[in-house]
């Protein structure tokens, strides 16, 4: 285990703050490219202080730009309707001749601003808001070339996750049933999107991968095996699966062909907010089948798992696929005991080796002294092609991107400059959707509120 890390982050006209990270950052960082991002002169980590945007949307570092790709309420450029609102979860995938297709969540529910256009053929209920809307870029993958809905008729489309065969799976973070809120059919489900021909994959839920509160999945790449992260709001929390295709690696489609879902046990351990030292390793970690994937009568966090239980956690929220190290990396957001978690902290995340079956604490966030600051609360995370960590911050105050180094640097990538409060109390909206293009040249993310799309291009290695 190393030593805490403490890293102070400035920017012009911004609040000293503070971030703890404890554990060993550098394995977070395994398969990546380069090490670490350049210091700055002065002492300054990561790629130096943010420069307020005088256009009020972006704040970034010196040397780098972005490009609004889109903004909620403007036209499709397909002429379905509206832009949706709330933009979240987002993966990025290679097209023909250069060009990407980003593929982007709308966290919508019945009560969203602007909803997701119907549309036929790709409409799973038509009195849901949620879906996806797809874009194809070019030029130097910041150049629209065509937006269009990808899928309509979902729920509250949060995170997700990249498919080896580059497709993106969409994730319900709800478990409404027909006739809950309007609906038409149940709610809870994950859905494959193409984001360069959606009428390939439809609006077909693939209900073998259960329905609870998704948010984010991680596809093994040698085994076909999908991990998947349940973000319950309400005690008991939520559970850690993994799906066994009937046809892994199938490509697009195969996952529709089912397969069986199973829940993570850690023997001993009914709750992952107990562990507190990073370090800390659970060896033969069991899988235990769910009893009803499709909750019929009982949601699955509370069905009967046998007399050992079964481990939650609160706030299960990102999810990748480590690279090299063949493990699947999960995050905790938080967990406290006033919400009836075993224990408190500020986010963690774990590591869990499929080859051992062994599960580790790897890291552990928080402020060190006032949760208000920036690092509370990790939501959406990706590795980027160039060596750093990237986290999107959903907290109070500010909101940023950060960046973590192989060496523990916190730097501040981006700044939320879009005021959605007044002069006298103002307020941001989250980040989410981190990812990059596929050449490394590109960040996008997305701002939830309100929802806007941004390319970020720089110096980034």
């Amino acid at each position: 285990m190393s030593a805490t890390r403490r890293q102070i982050l400035t920017g012009t006209g911004a609040s000293v703050a503070g971030i703890v990270f404890s554990g060993a950052l550098s394995e977070l960082f395994a398969g990546t490219a380069v090490a670490a991002p350049p210091l700055r002169s002065g002492g300054s980590s990561g790629y130096g202080p943010l420069v307020p945007d005088p256009a009020g949307l972006l704040d970034l570092p010196a040397g780098f730009s972005y490009t609004v790709l889109s903004r909620e309420g403007d036209p499709l450029r397909s002429g379905e309707g509206p832009v949706p609102s709330n933009h979240d979860g987002m993966g990025a995938f290679a097209g023909r001749r250069g060009r990407v297709h980003l593929v982007r969540n709308h966290e919508n529910r019945v009560t969203g601003r602007i909803g997701v256009p119907v549309v036929d053929g790709l409409t799973y209920d038509p009195a849901a808001k949620g879906g996806c809307t797809a874009l194809t870029l070019g030029g130097r993958g910041d150049a629209v070339l065509d937006e269009r809905v990808a899928i309509a008729g979902t729920a509250v489309n949060c995170a997700g996750g990249p498919t080896p065969w580059r497709t993106w799976l969409t994730c319900e973070e709800t478990e409404d049933r027909a006739g809950t809120n309007g609906y038409t059919k149940d709610h809870g489900f994950i859905f494959e999107v193409d984001g360069a021909d959606p009428r390939r994959t439809g609006a077909v839920p693939l209900t073998a991968m259960g329905r609870f509160q998704h948010e984010a999945v991680a596809v093994d790449p040698h085994s076909g095996i999908v991990y998947e992260t349940e973000d319950a709001f309400e005690r008991p929390f939520g559970l850690f699966y993994r799906f066994l295709p009937e046809k892994p690696l199938g490509g697009t489609g195969s996952l529709r062909a089912g397969g069986t879902l199973e829940a993570m046990r850690v023997p001993g351990v009914p709750d992952l907010s107990v562990v507190q030292e990073p370090g800390t390793r659970f060896e033969r970690v069991e899988w235990v089948p769910v009893p009803d994937p499709l909750a019929a009568g009982t949601p699955i966090r509370l069905q009967d798992f046998g007399p050992r239980g079964i481990t939650h956690a609160q706030k299960l929220e990102g999810c990748y696929w480590g690279g090299a190290q063949n493990a699947v990396y999960f995050v905790s957001s938080f967990a406290r005991t006033k919400d009836g978690s075993a224990g408190t902290h500020f986010g963690q995340v774990w590591k869990y080796e499929p080859g051992r079956r062994r599960l580790t604490l790897v890291v552990v966030f928080g402020p060190d002294t006032d949760v208000q600051l920036p690092g509370e609360s990790p939501d959406n995370i990706c590795l980027s092609p160039t060596g750093g960590l990237m986290v999107c911050e959903d907290g109070n105050g500010a909101q940023h991107v950060f960046g973590v180094s192989r060496r523990g640097e916190v730097y501040a990538v981006a700044r939320g400059a879009q005021n959605i409060g007044t002069p006298d109390d103002p307020e941001w909206g989250e980040f989410a959707g981190v990812t990059f293009s596929p050449d490394g040249s590109t960040m996008y993310v997305n701002c939830y509120t309100p929802g806007t799309t941004f390319a970020v291009r720089g110096p980034w290695c």
